[in-house]
């Protein structure tokens, strides 16, 4: 009787015990962190730019509309002139709350470690103790952001309660965005391709944000037929650059994906050798359901070759 070796490849069970994909999601806690974090970076720096160009939008027009007013020297052009001025201090001051708010917000995610369950936990904690609206949009997307490592479905309902339409258009993008990365982590790509197509990079300043935002639209682009497209959007944004380097893992992701998408074998080694040096944990996302299979397949020998998944063991059987 001869003895025939098996060596069947590891399961995605085994490649979730080992440690390359969260639980629920899909992707490691460090990834999901670098994607997020650009999104509250600077938050100081980034009130008083818009406190200053809201002050010169509105401070402009209303010193024209004074000389308006003293040329005509009428009781009329003063009138007009200063119910506009009361108006627009009205919007400063909501821009000012605003601003507030998302600060106070700000200061709570900055003082916890995202990346730990912990940190997760007593950052909600203070999110519930600090007395903002439960509905305020930041609020909102900050628990959204912090549940989606745990507990994805539960930070998408969070998420399904804004009102795209009666909230900034920049606030939207990220309801968006954050919508769409849970959706891509869970294989809905049609839906997440949805909401990606109406982000517009520019009506964010902040390049960083820009830039995970641009990652999370690749990502999609790349998945659904896009690959081209999403290639060139990529193309922008180096992943070598020392700014990008906490979202490299999500750029060099989405570029995985689309160079599997047009069959470019030699693009996605070259891109899955650079992650896996990185981080070998980053390519089990890779080992996910509707997921390229010559992606999967190299992902899963490239890990094996690295040690971080081990090598299925000899199965004998009789004949």
């Amino acid at each position: 009787m001869a003895l025939a070796k098996s060596s069947p490849p590891p399961s995605k069970k085994q490649a979730f015990e080992s440690g390359l994909a969260s639980k629920k999601t899909g992707t490691p806690a460090k990834e999901q962190a670098s994607v997020q974090a650009p999104m509250k970076a600077s938050p100081r720096a980034v009130q008083q730019q818009i406190l200053k160009n809201l002050v010169l939008r509105l401070g402009l027009p209303l010193l024209a509309g004074w000389m308006f007013a003293a040329f005509f020297h009428a009781w009329w052009a003063y009138t007009l002139v200063g119910v506009l001025t009361v108006a627009a201090a009205g919007v400063v001051y909501w821009g000012w709350r605003r601003t507030e708010r998302s600060l106070q917000v700000a200061d709570i995610l900055q003082s916890v470690d995202p990346t730990s369950k912990e940190g997760r936990k007593e950052a909600l904690e203070k999110l519930a103790a600090s007395g903002l609206d439960k509905n305020d949009t930041v609020a909102t997307l900050a628990r959204a952001q912090l549940t989606m490592q745990d507990d994805p479905d539960k930070a998408l309902a969070e998420l399904e309660t804004i009102d795209l339409g009666k909230i900034l258009l920049a606030e939207a993008d990220q309801v968006r965005f954050q919508k769409a990365l849970i959706l891509l982590t869970r294989g809905e790509l049609d839906r997440a391709r949805a909401l990606v197509d109406l982000i517009d990079l520019s009506r964010h300043q902040d390049k960083k944000a820009r830039a995970v935002m641009a990652g999370v639209i690749a990502e999609a682009w790349g998945r659904t037929g896009q690959a081209k497209k999403a290639l060139e959007l990529l193309d922008l944004y180096k992943v070598d650059d020392a700014e990008y380097a906490e979202i490299r893992p999500q750029l060099l992701k989405a570029r995985a994906f689309s160079a599997a998408s047009l069959n470019d074998m030699k693009e996605v080694r070259r891109v899955l050798r650079q992650m896996s040096s990185d981080n070998p944990q980053y390519l089990g996302v890779f080992l996910q359901k509707k997921v390229h299979p010559l992606l999967r397949q190299e992902a899963k020998t490239i890990l094996m070759k690295s040690g971080a998944v081990p090598r299925p063991k000899p199965q004998y059987r009789y004949r």
